[in-house]
C-alpha cells in the first residue's frame, strides 16, 4: 500500500500503485481542489497540478507508486485560509474566471515561487503552462509577479475571502485512505 504524506498528514492509500495520484487524490481522499481536466495522452492542461517534494508536477503523470514516501501538497493544504500569497494575488488581480484551472494555476505560481521568488515575466510564463479556456493570462502573469513581491515583503494584500469549507471538513475518511495519527494538529 503506497505511503505518502498529503498536505501534512501521512497517509496510506489501499489502491492499486499504478493509479494516478490525480484519482486517489480526488476519490480516496476527496482532495477535489485537485481538478481532472480530462488529460487524454497529453495530460497538458495542468488542472491537476500539485506540489510534489515542493516542485509543481501533474498528479495525472505521477502514479501512487512514484508518490511513495514524497511529500504532496494541494490547494487544500497550500493555505488553510487562503492567505498563500498566490491565492491572495490571483483575487486581487482578477485573475480567475470560471475556476476549473485556478487551483493547478495557483500550485504552479506556489512552486515557482518557492524556487524564485522573483521571477521574470518569461519564467512565469515558462513554468505555468496550464490551460485556461477563459483567457486570463496577462493577468495571471501579473498575479503572479504580485505574489513575488508580497513574498519578498514588498508588498502586502488580503483580497481572497475566508474559506466556506474548512479543509478537515472536505477531507472525511473513506475506507481506501488510512490517516496516521497525528500527534499535533496543524
Amino acid at each position: 500500500m503506497p505511503r505518502m504524506t498529503v498536505n501534512g498528514r501521512p497517509v496510506e492509500f489501499d489502491l492499486d500503485p499504478d493509479m494516478p495520484l490525480l484519482f486517489a487524490l480526488r476519490e480516496a481522499a476527496n482532495l477535489t481542489g485537485t481538478k481532472n481536466g480530462g488529460g487524454g495522452a497529453t495530460c497538458e492542461c495542468g488542472a491537476c497540478t500539485v506540489l510534489v517534494d515542493g516542485a509543481a508536477l501533474r498528479s495525472c503523470r505521477i502514479t501512487l507508486a512514484e508518490a511513495e514516501g514524497r511529500f504532496i501538497t494541494t490547494i487544500e493544504g497550500l493555505s488553510r485560509d487562503r492567505a498563500h500569497p498566490v491565492q491572495q494575488a490571483m483575487v486581487a488581480e482578477q485573475a480567475i474566471q470560471c475556476g476549473f484551472c485556478t487551483p493547478g494555476i495557483v500550485m504552479a505560481g506556489a512552486g515557482l515561487l518557492t524556487r524564485n521568488p522573483a521571477p521574470s515575466r518569461a519564467e512565469i510564463e515558462e513554468a505555468i503552462p496550464n490551460d485556461c479556456r477563459c483567457g486570463v493570462y496577462p493577468r495571471l502573469v501579473s498575479a503572479i509577479e504580485r505574489a513575488g513581491r508580497v513574498t519578498q515583503r514588498q508588498e502586502s494584500i488580503s483580497a481572497a475571502p475566508a474559506p466556506a469549507i474548512d479543509a478537515d471538513d472536505a477531507a472525511q475518511a473513506v475506507p481506501a485512505l488510512r490517516v496516521a495519527p497525528s500527534s499535533e494538529e496543524p
